[in-house]
C-alpha cells in the first residue's frame, strides 16, 4: 500500500517566517495605508509624561472630523472609561498642549466650551488647502489642463524686503497658570488659618500631600474664601471630596477648584428697621400721641403757644 502524501501545509505559515527578527522584543508588520488613516507623531505616542489613557484620547481626537463632539458625557458614552478618568486625561492634555479649552458665550446666552486639537503644540498651523487642489489619498495629482491665456495685467513695482522674523518659537510652550482668587484685605490670623487648613488636608486624603511651595502658592486662594464667610470645615470638604482616581496633580486639582467653585461674597446686612415712638399719654388732654417721652401732644402744644402770643 503506497503512503498517503499531504499536499496541504499543516499551518498557515508566520508572516515573520524568512525575516530578519530581533531575539526579543516586538516585530512590526506594516501595510500602506491609502484612505483612512490619521498621522500621529512620536512626540505623542512615546510621550513620557502622558498617560496611556490621554495618548490614546488624544489619538482618538486627532482622528475626528472638525466640529465632532468631544465633551467628557459624549467619549464615556463611546468608550468603557469613567467620566473621571477621561477628565483627568483631558485635563493632562490641556496641561502639555495638545488641547486647548475655552469658554465662550453665544448671543443668546447660552455657554458653550470651545476646545482646539494640537497635534504638535507649539508649531506653525499650516494653511487650509483648498478642495479641489488636493489629491486623494495614496494617488498623484493629475496635472491641470492649461486655461487660455489672458491679456497680462500690469505688474506692480515690488515693495522693500522686510526683515524676517526671527524670534524663536517654543516647540513646548507651558500653558500659563489661572490666577487664583485674592482677599481683598490682607489678615495674617486668616493666611495662617489657610496655610493651617492646606497642611491639614492630606488627612482627609493621603494623596492631598502638598509641597511647602504649593502650600504658600494656594493660601491666599484659601484665605479669599475664608473672607466670604466659608467654614474651614466646609472648605476642606470642597477640596477633599469627590476627588479622581488617579490623582496625579493634587495642586492643580485644588488650584482649579479653589478658583471655579469660589463663592459670592455674603450680601451686606439689612439695615435695622426703624420702629415708631411708643405711645405717650398727653398730659393736658390725656390723648394717646407717639413721642419717645411723656409731655403733650401736638394740639396742646399748638395751644399753648397761641395763648402766649
Amino acid at each position: 500500500m503506497d503512503t498517503q502524501q499531504i499536499s496541504a501545509p499543516p499551518r498557515t505559515p508566520s508572516p515573520v517566517r524568512g525575516r530578519a527578527t530581533p531575539a526579543s522584543g516586538v516585530v512590526h508588520i506594516n501595510s500602506h495605508h491609502t484612505s483612512r488613516y490619521t498621522v500621529v507623531g512620536n512626540h505623542l505616542a512615546q510621550h513620557r509624561e502622558l498617560s496611556l489613557l490621554a495618548i490614546g484620547l488624544a489619538v482618538h481626537i486627532q482622528s475626528l472630523p472638525a466640529g465632532a463632539k468631544i465633551g467628557i458625557k459624549a467619549l464615556a458614552g463611546r468608550y468603557p472609561e469613567s467620566e473621571t478618568r477621561i477628565a483627568a486625561a483631558l485635563r493632562e492634555l490641556e496641561a502639555h498642549g495638545y488641547l486647548e479649552r475655552t469658554r465662550e458665550r453665544l448671543p443668546s446666552g447660552r455657554v458653550i466650551t470651545r476646545t482646539v486639537s494640537y497635534n504638535q503644540p507649539g508649531a506653525v498651523a499650516l494653511p487650509p488647502v483648498a478642495p479641489s487642489t488636493r489629491p486623494a489619498p495614496g494617488r498623484a495629482a493629475r496635472p491641470q489642463a492649461p486655461m487660455p491665456s489672458a491679456a497680462p495685467e500690469p505688474v506692480p513695482p515690488p515693495e522693500p524686503l522686510s526683515q524676517p522674523d526671527r524670534t524663536p518659537v517654543p516647540r513646548n510652550p507651558v500653558p500659563a497658570r489661572p490666577s487664583l482668587p485674592q482677599p481683598q484685605a490682607h489678615d495674617l490670623e486668616r493666611h495662617r488659618a489657610a496655610i493651617d487648613l492646606l497642611a491639614g488636608l492630606r488627612r482627609h486624603d493621603p494623596r492631598l500631600l502638598l509641597s511647602a511651595h504649593d502650600v504658600r502658592r494656594l493660601a491666599p486662594a484659601v484665605a479669599a474664601w475664608l473672607e466670604r464667610g466659608v467654614g474651614s470645615e466646609t472648605v476642606s470638604h470642597a477640596l477633599s471630596t469627590g476627588l479622581p482616581d488617579p490623582l496625579t496633580r493634587p495642586a492643580g486639582l485644588l488650584a482649579h477648584r479653589l478658583t471655579e467653585l469660589l463663592p459670592p461674597p455674603l450680601p451686606a446686612a439689612p439695615d435695622s428697621v426703624q420702629r415708631p415712638d411708643p405711645l405717650q399719654n398727653c398730659d393736658r388732654c390725656d390723648r394717646a400721641f407717639r413721642a419717645p417721652e411723656p409731655g403733650t401732644c401736638r394740639s396742646c402744644r399748638t395751644d399753648v403757644r397761641q395763648s402766649a402770643a
